[in-house]
């Protein structure tokens, strides 16, 4: 998958790989810039230390959606709000050093 990017978005790859703080970004930008010049997805896990697997995925990700950045946002709440509340509530009044402290007796 050689030159799918355009010269200016090569170049506003290469600028945000230079300011990223996040290292998982980085290496998605890099990923993403080294199969653009021919690189094979088994060379840019070996460089990287990734999985071509995961290598494939940045990719495929940045050349669908444009995606660098992680997402983390985790799952949707089981509890319901007063569910959440009480617990909250509960927490800042109780703090529990062990595990078992937790379990119902």
């Amino acid at each position: 998958m050689k030159n799918f990017l355009t010269q200016e978005e090569e170049l506003e790859l290469k600028q945000r790989h230079r300011t990223e703080k996040d290292r998982r970004t980085a290496d998605r930008i890099k990923a993403v810039l080294m199969s653009n010049t021919g690189w094979s997805y088994r060379e840019i896990s070996k460089v990287l230390l990734l999985d071509e697997e995961t290598v494939s995925k940045h990719v495929d990700e940045y050349r669908s959606d444009k995606k660098l950045s992680i997402v983390v946002g985790g799952s949707e709440s089981k509890l319901s709000a007063e569910q959440s509340s009480e617990l909250i509530k509960h927490l800042e009044s109780r703090t529990y050093l062990k595990a078992l402290d937790i379990l119902p007796t």
